[in-house]
């Protein structure tokens, strides 16, 4: 299996290649040249495999270039019941017979769904710069969980170092701690004084100079590593599964989204020949999703634009991913989606109405709706009071959007994002009670916050990066 960029760049090698490359050099993310599908029969003969059996299943097509003992080993030690406290690894619970399900996806070491993909990206970064005796520096930017997500799985790789930047006090005082409180020598955490967008946007700014990436062996594992799309897109099939729907019969997702990822591999899964009939992207108050997917116009917001929710992992006004969305429905035509992200980066919209694509959008089965604070506050509540189920703000989003346009006789799958232990005030302001936390997690808000805060600024952002990593900055060619 090849690779290429969304903007037309051929031949970015194979799975290993983009695994360590981050943004392709045209400034494009990662994708594979064709997508593998399966037939109605192939897709019944995965019924019944384990997790980390069926993660094989769907992945392997794409990862060529590992061999299969090798990746099998990885995928078992990955998905393991150890690391994520049950057999299933991502559980699903019906809500009593609303015909609404919660597919669990927070039980990993950081307590929120990144945690599915981001133990494989520590394991396979590791096997992969073992092979090839490399190092990786990788810089990521967070709104709240991929940080404290990769930095856990990254803990102790001997080969890796984490540059993680977040918005400096725009996350919740849970994840700050269990960033923050790390005090590790491959562990470094900034915290960008503006938004997760300015946070974004420096990562791809680094990125794009393309000798300070090389001399410094810059890599990602935000979204835009097309390994964690990859890795999420299992655990759509492991929830069709799970459901033990006759074969064919559809299964609707709602996809509490931001950055587009997690979404995105529900229509990989889509495209792979899963029998999925919605795509539902939950979006908060920050509604840029919402807004396409009712008016075909993709436009973007400014920094000063993002509003502070009480869902903050999705206070997002730029969402990565979508890219690799408009370059499927383009055809993969790269040269047309490189001007419709030129139209993002210069502040325009991407205009689709009355235009073939925005035919193609409706026919994706993609569908949006929004969310404010009062909705989430209730759809806590009532979920408690109905289910006995606390769920976190970001999965009240999804259960109340999913609701919106859950259908007579399809499932509708709501995606948890975290545990509520992670956003315990607004949780709190809706049940009057505190969640509880798993044990190891305790008093973690008073441990010793190890953090640097710095401007908005690639150019010290760089220094400072050479810095750490006991090299001299050199002038970019």
């Amino acid at each position: 299996m090849k690779y290429v960029s969304t903007r037309g760049l051929r031949d970015l090698g194979g799975f290993s290649d983009v695994l360590l490359m981050g943004l392709a050099p045209d400034g494009g993310l990662a994708m594979p040249e064709r997508l593998p599908t399966l037939s109605p029969d192939d897709l019944e003969g995965l019924r019944g495999l384990d997790y980390a059996d069926l993660a094989y299943a769907v992945m392997h097509p794409y990862i060529d270039d590992i061999p299969e003992a090798d990746l099998r080993a990885m995928l078992r030690a990955t998905y393991h019941p150890d690391v994520f406290h049950s057999a299933d690894i991502t559980p699903l619970t019906p809500l009593g017979n609303s015909g609404l399900f919660l597919l669990e996806l927070s039980n990993g070491p950081s307590l929120a769904f990144k945690d599915i993909a981001m133990q494989f990206l520590g394991q396979v970064f590791e096997y992969v710069l073992e092979r090839r005796n490399e190092e990786l520096n990788i810089l990521g930017a967070t709104s709240g969980d991929t940080g404290s997500a990769a930095e856990y799985a990254m803990l102790g790789k001997a080969r890796i170092n984490v540059f993680m930047l977040s918005p400096h006090g725009r996350m919740s005082a849970f994840q700050q701690a269990q960033m923050f409180s790390l005090h590790e020598p491959n562990i470094f955490n900034i915290a960008v004084q503006g938004v997760f967008d300015d946070c974004q946007d420096l990562v791809k700014e680094i990125n794009a100079d393309t000798g300070f990436k090389a001399r410094h062996a810059i890599g990602a594992v935000n979204s835009i590593n097309w390994a964690r799309v990859l890795a999420q897109a299992v655990y759509y099939f492991k929830a069709y599964f799970a459901l033990k729907l006759p074969a064919g019969q559809q299964v609707d997702f709602s996809v509490p989204s931001g950055n587009f990822g997690n979404v995105f591999a529900g229509y990989l899964a889509k495209r792979m020949g899963l029998p999925i009939g919605q795509l539902v992207v939950a979006s908060n108050e920050n509604d840029v999703l919402h807004e396409f997917f009712s008016t075909g116009v993709y436009h973007v917001r400014r920094a000063a634009q993002v509003a502070q929710t009480s869902s903050p992992s999705m206070d997002i006004g730029k969402a990565s991913n979508f890219e690799r969305y408009l370059y499927l429905i383009s055809g993969a035509d790269g040269a047309q989606t490189g001007v419709w992200w030129a139209e993002v980066g210069g502040g325009r919209p991407v205009d689709l109405r009355g235009m073939a694509h925005w035919d193609e959008v409706r026919a994706s089965g993609f569908v949006g709706g929004r969310s404010s604070h009062a909705d989430r506050l209730e759809t806590i509540r009532r979920t408690d009071e109905r289910f006995g189920r606390l769920v976190d703000p970001h999965t009240a989003d999804g259960l109340l959007v999913g609701e919106r346009y859950a259908r007579a006789g399809v499932p509708m799958v709501c995606l948890e994002t975290a545990l509520p232990a992670k956003f315990e005030d607004t949780v709190k302001e809706a049940v009057g009670r505190t969640p509880p936390r798993p044990e190891r997690f305790e008093g973690i808000e008073e441990l010793p916050r190890h953090f640097t805060v710095m401007e908005n600024n690639a150019v010290p952002l760089k220094a400072w990066i050479a810095q750490k990593l006991g090299q001299a900055l050199q002038a970019t060619p």
